[in-house]
């Protein structure tokens, strides 16, 4: 008995494609081997590929002398070789994987013919496609999507990390970049013009997301509990009223804001001065524009915890607070026994997520104070600067890209370490894997 699993298996190692049309699966086999020319092309942009990675480049522009006149010469762009051996890598692992899943599919459709079953036509394979296999089918397309266009840059944000890409001195493609593996992560923390920006810009991240998460929860609760609370008419007007701020544009909101506070010609501060107070510099001392920026973010940020609670308090049984009420609880034990553990029980994965996205809230910090005001200390930083306006800075307007990349690691550490553990502590999140 002729083994048609082991010949089309190996016939797929030779070549993509040729253990299928060997099953006799023609469309599908030759599909396969364009993919396979494709690989080859790869495989021959390999070594460039690895060479650009490891050493960045070997000559940058630079100018030679031809006759009597002196020409500028392309050298190596090394970012760009860079950006080519991530992407030409990545594509190859992807190849590796269509390739090890073309022999398993010849293997799998010899075994078939061995059993006398007739080889799938490609009919039979779109069918597969649009049924047993439709989800597979359906999420290759977002998982290849996700490689290129979320993990390629994390990893390309790692890379320049261990790089010394920064201005003046290590532009392309006037001058080359190298790999300099911790040196950068250690200037940080012992340079103490870096160290003492970087402690002082990330205590003042963690002060402002821990604020911004609590007072828009606090703020969306007490507004939930006011229009749900029974006796309340026009409830439609009121949340109506309330989900203005989320409604308007942030942009705007935010530079209607900026002009509000501003300490000069602000109209807060000429309100004030109508009752015989003095203006506040809302945006030119750092405590005050510190102050400033929790307040706005309260306007802004509580309506959509409201618009979430009402739901949640919506889905509550009324029996339970009239069984309460039965019992002598008072409204206050009422909430603490049943309002508040409800609510938290939906709300709580939301609530890590408010406040990990509350760490690069960039549109606030940017918009309203730009960071400022500024403070000598710090490096590329404002008093108001988080983390995530300060790596834009140190990219967009100093250059420092290495720096900027450190940066990017830190925040995504903090925010990916605190989101998973949290989530996962959350009731709601073990209920679901208890039930599962």
């Amino acid at each position: 008995m002729i083994q048609h699993r082991k010949f089309a298996a190996l016939l797929s190692l030779i070549g993509m494609g040729f253990g299928q049309i060997y099953n006799r699966q023609m469309i599908k086999g030759i599909l396969l081997f364009c993919v396979h020319l494709a690989a080859i092309a790869v495989g021959m942009a390999l070594p460039r590929a690895v060479w650009g990675l490891v050493t960045l480049g070997e000559q940058a522009d630079h100018l030679e002398k031809v006759g009597k006149v002196y020409v500028n010469v392309r050298g190596d762009h090394s970012i760009f070789l860079m950006i080519e051996g991530m992407i030409v890598i990545l594509a190859m692992f992807i190849l590796i994987a269509v390739y090890i899943a073309n022999v398993r599919d010849a293997y799998n459709v010899g075994k078939m013919r061995e059993q006398g079953l007739p080889s799938p036509g490609f009919k039979d394979t779109l069918h597969d496609l649009g049924g047993v296999k439709f989800p597979q089918m359906v999420i290759s397309l977002p998982l290849l999507l996700v490689v290129f266009f979320t993990v390629m840059p994390i990893l390309f944000m790692l890379l320049l990390a261990f790089t010394n890409y920064s201005a003046p001195n290590y532009i392309p493609p006037a001058k080359l970049v190298s790999w300099i593996g911790f040196e950068g992560f250690k200037d940080i923390f012992t340079i103490k013009a870096w160290n003492q920006t970087f402690f002082g810009v990330a205590f003042w991240t963690l002060v402002w997301t821990i604020c911004a998460t609590l007072t828009t929860f606090a703020g969306g609760f007490a507004a939930a509990l006011m229009v749900q609370k029974q006796g309340i008419r026009f409830k439609g007007f009121w949340r109506t009223l309330f989900i203005i701020p989320y409604a308007i544009p942030q942009f705007i909101s935010l530079l209607i804001m900026r002009n509000m506070f501003n300490g000069e010609f602000g109209p807060i501060n000429q309100y004030l001065s109508y009752f015989g107070l003095g203006g506040l510099p809302w945006l030119t001392d750092p405590f005050w524009a510190k102050f400033t920026v929790i307040i706005v973010n309260i306007w802004i940020g509580f309506p959509i915890s409201m618009l979430m609670i009402i739901g949640i308090l919506s889905t509550i049984s009324k029996d339970l607070y009239e069984a309460a009420e039965i019992d002598g609880a008072t409204p206050l034990q009422q909430f603490n026994a049943i309002t508040f553990p409800s609510v938290m029980f939906s709300f709580g994965p939301l609530l890590v997520m408010s406040f990990a996205g509350n760490i690069n809230n960039f549109n606030l910090i940017y918009l309203l104070t730009n960071g400022n005001p500024a403070n000598p200390k710090y490096q590329s930083a404002g008093s108001t600067d988080i983390l995530i306006t300060w790596l834009y800075k140190l990219t967009m307007d100093s250059g420092k890209y290495n720096f900027a990349s450190i940066i990017g690691i830190f925040i995504f550490i903090i925010i990916a370490s605190f989101a998973i553990s949290n989530v996962r502590r959350t009731k709601a999140f073990k209920e679901e894997d208890d039930y599962r």
